[in-house]
């Protein structure tokens, strides 16, 4: 074989299992109705498949502080989405140091964040699926204001496209 023509090896898909590892586009209603699993580290299932990671957008209509964390609501139509941010992540973490919080830049990086959560704004917000009290909510690790209110709307087509083409989730009926 000359060094032009290489033989094609297709490349493995990856499994439905690996969705785990990404954060999916979910929509609440989706979001709010997945099956806990009793895993370590925590992980739910929908239609079969492994999902620990979320990407929401919505409108910001619940704000609470705290002095650790921030606990915010999402709406997007379908659902609220229950989302805490946590303002010190040496809470979080066993393995870091014990000192204050501006030498934290995880925790710097928190408080910037937490001041574009206001009531009315909308967000794109990524993080860990957890369960807290029961309930499901998101452990936020990125909160992205967005300033184009079509962003919503092109998340929703995403959550479909996705749902069918990639996640192999049944769509909702009509």
């Amino acid at each position: 074989m000359d060094s032009t023509a290489r033989e094609f090896t297709p490349v493995p898909r990856l499994s439905m299992d690996s969705l785990h590892l990404v954060h999916l586009k979910l929509l609440a209603a989706d979001l709010l109705t997945l099956t806990p699993r009793h895993t370590s580290p925590p992980s739910f299932v929908r239609c079969g498949h492994t999902v620990a990671r979320a990407e929401v957008v919505g409108v910001v209509v619940s704000r609470d502080r705290r002095e650790k964390f921030l606990r915010f609501l999402v709406d997007d139509g379908t659902g609220c989405v229950p989302c805490v941010l946590w303002l010190n992540h040496q809470y979080m973490n066993a393995n870091s140091s014990s000192g204050a919080l501006d030498s934290d830049p995880t925790g710097e990086m928190a408080l910037k964040m937490s001041e574009v959560v206001r009531l009315g704004t909308l967000l794109r917000v990524r993080g860990r699926i957890v369960m807290y009290h029961g309930a499901i909510q998101i452990a936020a690790r990125d909160v992205v204001l967005e300033k184009d209110p079509n962003v919503e709307v092109l998340h929703w087509l995403q959550c479909v496209h996705m749902a069918k083409e990639c996640y192999g989730f049944p769509l909702p009926s009509a």
